[in-house]
């Protein structure tokens, strides 16, 4: 069902999400302070916003920066580390939040983006719930940026390597693999019990269907996701079930 990462180590394929919840003014407001916190956690070189500038274009420059920064070689503060989840978590732009969820990959290793995201995603407000839904299926990434580093390496933990087990796979056997089995467990659940149209949207995709995926004891609840998915009134959800349970 899943286009993330395979064995190999290669990039996760083009994938359709939903935009976030929430008012636009209210994403922007929010993305800003976001986008604001990284500049400043990570010492990045960029123009203030002014009222003469428009926000989207400050924004642009903030994203420039940060590719340039990572490009050329940083040193991650653990200062950095919230600033560029929340960003992540918060970005409206499905494609875009990769740009956040990767260097802090790098720097700080699979195991810790992923259990922050875990975290948003068990706790979160809903808006914060479908983010972290869509933040998580970067976690796939190969590592490629060896001069993004944390200023701190012992503080993340050591990296998994490139071949890190996909979001949406079923869980192996071994340590690196218990955050994805307790995502996905925690996406389930989240997929059944939060009635959010916009969460399920943004979980359903990464949400493993196959009862082989799961402890026998979580069965019964994958059947009952697929049969909420098949029933549900949005057009979207009832269509993208049937492209997982075929996969």
């Amino acid at each position: 069902m899943s286009g993330d990462e395979s064995e190999s180590g290669t990039a996760p394929k083009e994938r359709v999400f939903v935009a976030l919840p929430g008012s636009p003014r209210d994403r922007r407001a929010t993305l800003e302070a976001c986008l604001a916190d990284v500049v400043r956690s990570l010492g990045l070189r960029i123009a203030p916003a002014s009222e003469d500038r428009a926000h989207w274009t400050w924004a642009h420059h903030a994203r420039a920066a940060l590719r340039e920064a990572c490009r050329r070689g940083m040193t991650v503060s653990e200062e950095s580390f919230g600033p560029l989840l929340r960003a992540a978590v918060h970005d409206p732009d499905p494609s875009f939040n990769r740009q956040f969820v990767e260097p802090a990959l790098n720097a700080f290793g699979y195991a810790r983006v992923r259990g922050a995201l875990l975290g948003y995603l068990r706790t979160g407000t809903a808006q914060e719930r479908a983010g972290a839904a869509r933040a998580w299926y970067w976690t796939a990434l190969p590592l490629r940026m060896p001069l993004v580093r944390a200023e701190n390496p012992g503080t993340g933990g050591a990296p998994e390597p490139a071949g890190a087990p996909e979001p949406g796979g079923a869980p192996e056997p071994g340590g690196r693999s218990a955050l994805v089995a307790e995502w996905n467990e925690a996406a389930l659940r989240t997929f059944v019990s939060d009635e959010d149209v916009h969460v399920r949207r943004c979980v359903l995709p990464i949400l493993p269907l196959a009862p082989s995926a799961y402890p026998a004891e979580l069965h019964d609840l994958v059947d009952r996701a697929v049969a909420l998915a098949r029933s549900h009134p949005d057009a979207y959800i009832r269509h993208r079930v049937e492209i997982q349970v075929r996969h």
